[in-house]
């Protein structure tokens, strides 16, 4: 996992919020409080750029059969997805199987500690993740999400108090682990069409 680090640190006043806009290396984000920002760089980190356009392009054409057949669903099982389709991948083609393997020893080193199956996950023009906090039972400590075909914005909320908006970039990787991961409500919302490839881990606890 990479961490982030307190180097390089500049921050402007966004002119329509009242938070301060922070650029920390390479996340982009906004907090409400010295503990929330101090949460964030302790567990969620982000890669940009980690694929290509053209590595998108051929994950998206060999998903697009399988998402393009099915119409985007309004709720999910668990009330915390709206205006969605899903799929889950365990074999890719051969390039893809490159790229995927190196999303999965990024986030996970070159321990296979990860069920086999990718979660694709597409968001239509309207569709946006609720509030939620991924099961630890099903997902384990880490949680990571490549961001494909579009830009967007996850809000990671621990209470009233205190929460952080990161900018997630199209072609970016994000990882998310200790309090951020187990204490913290993320929710997403896209522009355009956005897909979510994610990967989670096998061991519980950390």
């Amino acid at each position: 996992m990479l961490h982030l680090q307190k180097l390089d640190v500049s921050c402007k006043r966004g002119i329509s919020l009242l938070l301060d806009i922070c650029h920390r290396k390479s996340l982009t984000y906004t907090t409400s409080t010295s503990k929330a920002e101090s949460d964030l760089l302790a567990g969620f980190s982000l890669s940009k750029d980690f694929i290509s356009q053209q590595e998108e392009q051929t994950i998206v054409t060999e998903v697009n059969p399988t998402l393009l057949r099915r119409k985007y669903n309004k709720g999910h099982w668990d009330n915390a997805i709206v205006l969605f389709r899903e799929t889950e991948k365990s074999e890719w083609n051969e390039e893809n199987s490159k790229t995927m393997k190196r999303f999965e020893e990024h986030v996970f080193g070159i321990k296979e500690l990860y069920l086999p199956a990718t979660h694709v996950l597409d968001l239509s023009e309207d569709g946006y993740i609720k509030p939620h906090i991924d099961s630890i039972k099903f997902c384990g400590p880490l949680v990571s999400g490549l961001s494909l075909l579009s830009d967007s914005v996850m809000r990671l909320r621990l209470d009233e108090e205190n929460y952080a908006d990161v900018f997630l970039p199209r072609l970016s990787v994000y990882i998310m682990s200790k309090d951020i991961r187990y204490k913290y409500n993320p929710r997403d919302s896209g522009q355009l069409r956005l897909l979510f490839m994610t990967r989670i881990s096998t061991v519980l606890g950390e």
